[in-house]
């Protein structure tokens, strides 16, 4: 990504600047996929935790109970969005218009590029994310994800972030 970036005005932008940018404009596709992927990628590091996983607390238990109908549908719901892309992508919890979504993107996409919504969590879906230890369970991976790694604390930070 910075081999792509030096020397150019999208030099000192930020990397969400980059990918917005980079979006609007269909002969920088390679450079959106590379900034996108750094983006998602280090968002989906912080969506986790040792020790993580479980239900939610705090303000993202709040919104899931009411928007999503609970955490077990929040969980079916979110399983549903990772396990039905196809191919590779990522499966979303997003903040917009005044409430919780949940989503999928293809290959590199990403809520980012949409001005309206937060991204609050998301579950890397790509095969290398899993295929290791789960082989072509992706279903067995999503449960693992959501019972032992979810980082709530920083969902919930990023609520507060989008004001909520």
């Amino acid at each position: 990504l910075n081999g792509l970036i030096e020397g150019t005005d999208l030099e000192n932008e930020s990397l969400e600047s980059i990918i917005k940018k980079a979006a609007a404009d269909s002969g920088k596709a390679g450079l959106f996929n590379n900034a996108a992927q750094v983006w998602n990628h280090t968002f989906y590091w912080h969506c986790m935790k040792p020790g993580g996983g479980g239900k939610p607390h705090g303000k993202v238990a709040e919104l899931i109970d009411r928007d999503l109908g609970g955490y077990d549908q929040f969980v079916k719901d979110f399983k549903a969005a990772g396990g039905g892309q196809f191919g590779s992508g990522w499966a979303w919890l997003v903040y917009k218009g005044g409430k919780l979504h949940i989503t999928k993107t293809p290959n590199a996409e990403t809520p980012v590029t949409d001005i309206d919504a937060t991204p609050i969590l998301t579950m890397d879906v790509w095969e290398h994310a899993y295929y290791l230890d789960y082989q072509n369970s992706r279903p067995n991976y999503m449960g693992a994800f959501l019972d032992n790694l979810v980082n709530w604390d920083f969902a919930n930070q990023n609520l507060a972030d989008a004001g909520a």
